[in-house]
């Protein structure tokens, strides 16, 4: 927000030395981050500062490689399963929630965020022993289900906090008019609340591709996923293929964000309009 024409100097100058302080601190929290990528493009053999040529070599190998392409297959069947999974129960659990009349709503709202707040190391084993016994360990299914558990929190607090400014004389008066209540959501709620379930899906999705421990726990050596495949790639051989992989990563996250960032602004015009 910028500074009235009034403003004093010393307002000037505070309002500058507030900017340079939190461009200092993203900076600190984002280098480490960003050293990663021209690393990826070394073209020695291991981690050396400065660089001592350019190379696109560990690209190729990550692109070529049938670990790697398979680690990506698997991330990506497991985050779309999720995704869709933890939207839809989700978005049905937000709804639920956001009724006044709902029953102990701040018992049930606890129980749904508890995996964000619970250890995920502590959740892991937990699910380990659980779906021994179920025997859906070493399978698809129970990786699908351990990171629906973990994204599903996600969804119900973007979700929510979308129905929170949610006209609710809408359904109704869809309701007077004849609409059954599936209808009405159909073709009422839905639409308006879209922008809050898209960004809780990217953030479900997101949650799963990078998720790493509770893998670790579940999955088999030929379940490996994307991270699994990066944890093991530092712990058996340090290859400046894993900074290639990282640096897709953050381009990835970055793409996701943006689209968060321009749901966030549509639903916003949306409230003003």
């Amino acid at each position: 927000m910028a500074l009235p024409a009034y403003a004093s100097r010393s307002e000037h100058f505070a309002r500058a030395g507030l900017w340079v302080f939190s461009v200092a601190i993203l900076l600190f929290l984002v280098a480490p981050i960003l050293v990663i990528i021209p690393l990826s493009f070394n073209s020695e053999p291991y981690f050396t500062f400065p660089l001592a040529g350019f190379s696109l070599r560990y690209y190729e190998e990550f692109f070529t490689s049938d670990r790697w392409m398979s680690s990506i297959e698997h991330s990506l069947v497991v985050g779309v399963a999720t995704t869709i999974l933890a939207t839809v129960l989700g978005t049905l659990a937000a709804q639920g929630l956001n009724r006044r009349e709902m029953p102990m709503r701040g018992l049930l709202m606890g129980i749904l965020i508890s995996p964000m707040i619970v250890p995920v190391v502590i959740t892991a084993v937990g699910m380990y022993f659980f779906f021994g016994k179920l025997g859906i360990l070493n399978s698809f299914l129970g990786i699908i289900l351990a990171h629906t558990a973990l994204a599903v929190p996600f969804v119900v607090i973007t979700v929510g906090a979308t129905l929170s400014t949610y006209d609710t004389t809408l359904s109704r008066a869809a309701a007077s008019l004849g609409a059954r209540p599936l209808t009405a959501f159909r073709k009422v709620t839905l639409p308006l609340i879209l922008p809050g379930i898209i960004s809780g899906a990217l953030f479900a999705f997101v949650t799963s591709f990078d998720e790493t421990v509770v893998v670790l726990f579940l999955a088999s050596p030929d379940q490996r996923t994307l991270p699994m495949q990066m944890f093991s790639g530092i712990r058996e051989e340090i290859t400046p293929t894993i900074t290639a992989a990282a640096t897709l990563l953050i381009v990835f996250a970055c793409i996701l964000l943006g689209s968060i960032e321009m749901l966030r602004r549509r639903s916003a015009r949306l409230k003003a309009g």
